[in-house]
């Protein structure tokens, strides 16, 4: 495991001590100035801090959402790139924080006088690529601490998830990240309160579904040249949909988490339900998903879809598929358009 040490480290006996975390099996213990030092394992780096960061920067829908939800809001030095508008609860504390539409250049966010970088993305921190802001480890030489969500480790050269079977994730990795970035925050507590609200609510949602029956859901994203790019069974949607009661009709493909296919084969497999999957703007909500649902439900071709016949095609985000803070609001979401027999909205 590589151990990478923020700069922000004060003496070299503890620069020293930190690089050694691992061998020791230290997770924290005090500073030479009296401060904690906390190290929390992320995708195989150790990231150590002598306290908590004051300078954050978030890039990507999952990790702006989570340091919302964590109260870091004034510690935010910036956003950038929101797949959709942030949910309801953290509207205003989005509006205070500045936000750029594209990922900046590394000269751009360093600009910003960073110590710590979040990214719900796993290219963000790719040696070389035209959405990067450089390895991680360089970043570390600079003093400025990253993070990015476990569910998205990346491979080696950080353009791809090779580092772990996206089939593995669960709702759990979102807890695992929250309680991680609360203790290097400094915000256990709130960590804490947001991982029990997150999962009560979705545990309510498992607990009034069962028993009922699971309707067979497909994700489409319908395509400009007439083929469609559906959610796969090792997508984290398909969780959400399990969670709120359903299957996913595309379950059984697991070679990568969009997959392209012809309006034939969504024909043949006939989905109870169908959910778009609309990205990326920050203004975007379900309402300016509608056009995908209806290219959709007027295509001639699917007029005979159980899920067109029954008026079950539904607007949806592509942000409301991800592994971050809107796994309850996206169970419960599915829960109630797939079973609307239970849920009132």
């Amino acid at each position: 495991m590589t151990t990478f040490v923020s700069a922000r480290l004060r003496t070299g006996a503890l620069i020293a001590c930190a690089i050694a975390l691992t061998g020791c099996g230290a997770q924290s213990g005090p500073a030479a100035d009296g401060e904690s030092v906390v190290t929390r394992a992320n995708c195989g780096i150790d990231v150590t801090v002598s306290g908590p960061p004051q300078r954050i920067y978030a890039a990507y829908q999952p990790a702006i959402e989570i340091a919302h939800a964590l109260g870091v809001t004034d510690r935010l030095a910036g956003t950038a790139f929101l797949d959709s508008a942030v949910l309801p609860e953290y509207q205003d504390a989005q509006a205070r924080s500045p936000y750029v539409e594209k990922l900046p250049s590394r000269d751009e966010m360093l600009a910003k006088n960073p110590d710590f970088v979040l990214s719900g993305f796993n290219g963000v921190f790719a040696k070389s690529a035209q959405n990067s802001i450089g390895a991680r480890g360089s970043l570390h030489e600079l003093g400025v601490d990253t993070w990015i969500l476990s569910p998205l480790c990346p491979s080696a050269d950080g353009l791809a998830d090779e580092a772990i079977n996206p089939a593995t994730v669960r709702f759990e990795n979102v807890y695992s990240d929250l309680r991680d970035l609360g203790a290097l925050w400094g915000a256990g507590d709130r960590a804490e309160r947001v991982v029990a609200d997150l999962s009560g609510r979705i545990e309510a949602v498992r607990a009034k579904v069962a028993g009922a029956k699971r309707p067979r859901v497909a994700v489409v994203t319908p395509k400009d040249d007439g083929s469609f790019s559906v959610a796969s069974g090792i997508d984290f949607v398909t969780q959400i949909i399990e969670a709120a009661g359903g299957v996913n009709v595309f379950g059984d493909l697991t070679e990568k988490r969009n997959i392209s296919i012809g309006a034939e084969k969504l024909i043949e497999r006939d989905p109870d339900i169908i959910l778009t999957s609309l990205c990326c703007d920050a203004k975007y909500t379900r309402a300016d998903a509608q056009p995908q649902a209806d290219k959709i439900s007027n295509n001639p071709a699917f007029a005979n879809l159980t899920a067109v016949r029954t008026r079950a095609v539904h607007p949806f985000l592509f942000a409301d598929r991800a592994a971050g803070v809107r796994i309850a609001h996206s169970t419960e979401l599915v829960a109630a358009l797939i079973h609307p027999d239970l849920f009132q909205r």
